[in-house]
C-alpha cells in the first residue's frame, strides 16, 4: 500500500476524503446489514485515503455492497450452485461496466462471457485495459464506448440537411 505514483504500489490511495468517506460508508454499511469482512473492512491508517483491500462473505442481493458500485478496494464473495445462477445473479445489476471471472475451463469461459451484461469481461485477470478495445458499460454504467474504433461514434454526430432549391 503506497503512493499512487510508486510503481512498488499494488494499492493505492483514493482519488480524495470524499470517495474515502463514501467506501468507508460502505465498509460499515456492509457490516451494519449482516455481511463478515473476512479481510480488511477498514479505512487504512490515519493520513491519506487509503482503504484495507477488503472481501466481504455472507451476503445477500439486497445489501448495498451487492447492488452499488462502491469504486474502491472492496469486492463480495455469493457462493452458487450452477453458472447459470451466477448470470442471473450478476445479470440482475443495474450497472455493467466490468466482470471477471476465474476458471480453468476455456468452454465455459466463452459462453459465461457471453451471457454477462457488461462492456468488458475479463478472464483470469481483471482491470486489463488496453487503449485499442472499447471500454464502456451496460445499463447505468455508460452510454457510448471510449477507446478503440467505437470512440469515434462518441465524439460524431451525424445530420442530414435537405434543401429545396
Amino acid at each position: 500500500m503506497g503512493p499512487g505514483n510508486d510503481p512498488e504500489s499494488a494499492i493505492t490511495p483514493l482519488v480524495s476524503e470524499e470517495q474515502l468517506n463514501r467506501v468507508v460508508g460502505y465498509l460499515n454499511a456492509g457490516k451494519e446489514e449482516g455481511a463478515h469482512a473476512l479481510v480488511g473492512g477498514n479505512r487504512h491508517g490515519d493520513s491519506g485515503y487509503f482503504v484495507e483491500p477488503t472481501i466481504f462473505t455472507n451476503t445477500t442481493e439486497d445489501m448495498s455492497i451487492v447492488r452499488e458500485e462502491i469504486f474502491g478496494p472492496v469486492a463480495v464473495s455469493i457462493p452458487f450452485s450452477d453458472e447459470s445462477e451466477v448470470i442471473k445473479a450478476a445479470n440482475k445489476s443495474e450497472y455493467g461496466l466490468a466482470a471477471g471471472l476465474w476458471t480453468t475451463d476455456l468452454s465455459r469461459a466463452h459462453r459465461v462471457a457471453s451471457r454477462l451484461n457488461a462492456g468488458s469481461v475479463w478472464v483470469n485477470t481483471y482491470h486489463a485495459l488496453d487503449s485499442a478495445l472499447p471500454f464502456g458499460g451496460f445499463h447505468q454504467s455508460g452510454w457510448g464506448r471510449e477507446l478503440g474504433p467505437e470512440s469515434i461514434e462518441l465524439y460524431t454526430q451525424v445530420k442530414s440537411v435537405t434543401m429545396a432549391l
